[in-house]
């Protein structure tokens, strides 16, 4: 298990520096501006010892000679000023610019993802992985790239300019200081689990969260306020405990580096002191500036230390969001078209069903032995009680699931041998969940064809009825619909969305509920101008109310996923089966 664990670390490492590798050039800058930094931060204590010494082998302030050092280290603080902002603006921009990278790939794979992941994933998740799991893997590159980077650097140039100035003095740090590496190597082996939790905790919160937002009406018609509150004190707790642990664990790591970099400060200065003394004979004899620049180097050389022990608690944490989020994007992606799948660019609206299978669950079968054949321009309407497969039937048909046995036809062509952007664009969809962008009316029903005229726009509206509605709209067409469409109301939504199917009149329609949100008397507008639309078009009708489907050429009557009955309206009254069961019982479907 441990060694697997190991394996996705490397892996997600991995897939982190192929991030970052189309900003080599920046990245290469960003180094180049860290060692200009730190080896001007290191040349800084020489020049401050040198004076120190000027002083003391004077006996008194001799500013005429201490002008030339002073004025060096300014142009030495002016120089590290410089490139460590040149450094920081290197390191935003590759942090930033990965990050929008790899925001980019998860939100292309949300389009090629199949339906069957998006329905079995509550949204909140997806939507923390794109965002949140983003900006923590952004935060732990800035801090990685601005401080992990720098503090080798100093600790590797310190050491250098240490064994520089004095042996023995550099050889004790070196033996001290591996304490800190252990310290936070076990500290961060136990800090990655519980940060991989909180990522996964933190998408549970979110997913409940979208929900409860996004169904404020039942949650308050159902009194399901308090059930709601306890769900997310339950997630919130959880996160708390495992928030407190992670940080519990992760905090110690800077007092327990803290300490062993006291232990080689005091090491330098009682060695360096007796160095001054000249207890280790003339050769290792340390002047008292010289001293100060040590003592200045090993507090350069344990500040880093600190540094990285905080870096390390923060890639950990980034380290398990970014896993999280390459995880979304791994995910298989629909059944990719072939490679010589045909463009349907003539649809002439035959489809053939031949001993059609599908479940959702492998051993719960839901769609059996499922057969028709629809000739062009028929109307078909699918009825039966709820779960007996009628919307199921419509994935089907635009391919958002794959069947798991037979084959389905369109135009004589199997769907899997057809390009699925023009097999859903021979299919005009108005369903019972309206969906409308936040945009103006006018490009809500120009959704599917952008490039349509003004006047086409407006005949589409006038079509569906929705135009009278429009006009009275404050500003007519280019009324901006607010998210989720608040500002209007659901009936005139749904003319809308009849209206952008209207436009653009593919040869196929399918009609899933299409006017349940509509009053009685607009719907007898909807039902002509739905008349005139399907006029010569092959049409699939999903409804309940019986003036929908009463013209149809053919009813199918479904009930666990098997046609049981079929024919028209009066036909399957005669027979008075299961149909007329329905229809007497409802009056309606």
């Amino acid at each position: 298990m441990r060694s697997k664990e190991k394996t996705l670390n490397k892996a997600t490492v991995s897939r982190i520096v192929d991030l970052i590798r189309p900003y080599r050039v920046t990245f290469i800058i960003a180094q180049v501006m860290v060692v200009i930094s730190v080896a001007l931060t290191l040349y800084a204590p020489v020049i401050i010892g040198r004076a120190i010494d000027m002083i003391i082998s004077a006996g008194r302030v001799d500013f005429v000679a201490l002008v030339p050092q002073l004025i060096k280290l300014g142009i030495v603080a002016a120089i590290t000023a410089l490139a460590q902002w040149l450094m920081n603006v290197c390191n935003n921009r590759i942090a930033y610019g990965a990050v929008k990278d790899v925001r980019e790939q998860a939100f292309a794979k949300l389009q090629e993802l199949p339906l069957r992941y998006i329905d079995s994933n509550s949204y909140g998740d997806i939507i923390s992985r794109i965002t949140t799991d983003a900006d923590q893997l952004s935060d732990g590159l800035i801090m990685g790239f601005s401080q992990l980077f720098t503090g080798v650097a100093t600790i590797l140039g310190t050491l250098i300019f240490m064994f520089s100035v004095n042996i023995i003095i550099s050889a004790a740090v070196v033996v001290i200081t591996p304490l800190s590496f252990f310290v936070a190597r076990f500290i961060s082996s136990h800090t990655y689990v519980m940060f991989r939790q909180q990522a996964e905790i933190r998408s549970e919160i979110t997913a409940l969260t979208e929900e409860i937002i996004g169904n404020q009406k039942p949650v308050r018609a159902f009194g399901y306020e308090n059930e709601a509150q306890s769900r997310f004190d339950k997630i919130n707790k959880k996160l708390q405990r495992v928030g407190l642990r992670a940080v519990f664990f992760s905090s110690l790591t800077n007092p327990s580096t803290r300490f062993v970099n006291n232990l080689v400060y005091a090491a330098v200065g009682t060695v360096g002191a007796f160095a001054v003394m000249g207890r280790f004979g003339t050769g290792l004899a340390l002047t008292v500036g010289q001293l100060s620049c040590l003592l200045t180097y090993a507090n350069q050389y344990t500040k880093p230390f600190n540094e990285i022990s905080g870096v390390v608690t923060e890639l950990q944490n980034a380290f398990a969001s970014a896993r999280h989020l390459f995880d979304l994007i791994d995910e298989p992606p629909q059944t990719a078209d072939s490679i010589d799948a045909r463009v349907l660019t003539d649809a002439d609206g035959r489809v053939d069903i031949d001993n059609v299978s599908f479940s959702y669950v492998p051993d719960v079968p839901l769609i059996e032995n499922f057969n028709l054949s629809v000739q062009p321009g028929q109307r078909i309407a699918v009825v039966g009680p709820t779960g007996c497969g009628k919307t199921t039937f419509i994935n089907l048909l635009m391919r958002f699931y794959d069947v798991t046995g037979g084959e389905i036809r369109v135009s004589g062509t199997p769907v899997e041998e057809i390009t699925g952007d023009s097999l859903r664009r021979s299919f005009g969809m108005v369903l019972q969940d309206t969906w409308l962008k936040s945009a103006t009316i006018r490009d809500n029903i120009a959704y599917g064809k952008p490039n349509a005229t003004d006047e086409e726009v407006v005949a589409a509206a006038k079509a569906a009825h929705a135009h009278s509605f429009i006009k009275r709209l404050p500003e007519g067409y280019n009324t901006v619909i607010s998210e989720g469409g608040e500002n209007i109301s659901q009936g005139q939504k749904q003319l809308l969305c009849i209206a952008r199917v209207m436009l653009c009149l593919p040869p196929m329609l399918i009609l899933d509920e299409a006017t349940s949100s509509i009053d009685t008397r607009t719907e007898i507008r909807i039902q002509r101008a739905f008349e005139k639309m399907m006029e010569g078009r092959t049409s699939f009708i999903v409804a309940h109310r019986l003036s929908t489907i009463r013209n149809a050429d053919l009813i199918l009557v479904m009930r666990d996923g098997h046609i049981i009955e079929q024919g028209t309206h009066e036909e399957l009254l005669e027979k008075n089966g299961f149909y007329a069961e329905l229809c007497s019982s409802s009056h309606g479907i």
